[in-house]
Parts: structure tokens; sequence; C-alpha cells
């Protein structure tokens, strides 16, 4: 199965800065009004949460095969796929507000600015299109209209 396109929306490198920051603004407080175990023990577990959240954040993949289109846990045949369009940071803010609808499947992250709506096209499935996060938002839309073709 050969990836036509793939992508994890990693979280950027600000972000670690500041997650880092918070974890030693925590462990300074916790070191001026608790006993050293205690803090010792608080910043070891805000570090690992932070982490723990920070990588899971980051860890939505999308990927374009021969034969399915995945985001995040979900998947789709790529015979139920229909235009796929990539959206600019004012195209995307619009999907994801005004024109949003309450039904689409979204792997969307804060940090990215553009995506591809993506009409899904299996009469099953109540799901009328995906709207996808992405930094190549033209690369991915491309790349779901040569695969589907």
């Amino acid at each position: 199965m050969k990836a036509h396109y793939t992508e994890r929306l990693y979280v950027p490198l600000r972000w670690w800065v500041q997650a880092t920051m918070l974890v030693a603004s925590g462990w300074l407080a916790f070191l001026v009004a608790t006993p050293g175990w205690v803090t010792l023990l608080a910043t070891a577990l805000m570090a690992a949460l932070t982490l723990a959240l920070l990588l899971w954040i980051g860890s939505a993949r999308v990927e374009v095969t021969d034969t399915h289109f995945r985001a995040g846990a979900a998947q789709v045949p790529l015979e139920f796929v229909g235009e796929a369009v990539a959206l600019d940071r004012e195209s995307t803010r619009r999907a994801l507000g005004v024109d949003a609808v309450a039904t689409a499947w979204l792997v969307t992250r804060p940090y990215l600015s553009t995506s591809v709506k993506v009409e899904i096209t299996d009469p099953d499935d109540p799901t009328p299109y995906w709207l996808v996060s992405t930094r190549h938002s033209q690369a991915l839309a491309t790349a779901l209209s040569n695969a589907s073709a």
C-alpha cells in the first residue's frame, strides 16, 4: 500500500517552550511552599502530564494511500472521497465557525491555520465532509484528488 501523502500534526516548538515555562513556574511555586520531596514529586508529575498531553495532541496523522484516506483515528475508502478543497486561513476559520456543520468529522489543531475540506460520498455515512488541519493544504487536496481519480 503506497502512501501518496503523509503528515503528522506535530505540536509546534513554541508550545514546547511554553509548556517548559509552565512546569518551571509550577516548580518554583512548589519550591517556596512545600518540602523538597513534594516539590520534586509535583514537578515530575506536572512534567509527565504535560509531555503526555503534547505528544497526544501532536500524534494525529493524515495519510492518503492507494485505498484509503486517514485523518486521526478515522479512515475512509477512497471510493467514498469526493471533492477535496484546500482552505486558506480565513476559509478554515469560517468552516470551523459560521459555516460549520455539526455532523462533520473534524481533525483540527489550533496551531495550524490551513485545512482541507473533503466531501464524503458514502450514502450510509451521515458525515457530509471531513475538515482536516494540515500544514500543506494544497498538497493534501491534490493527493486526494489524484488518488481518488
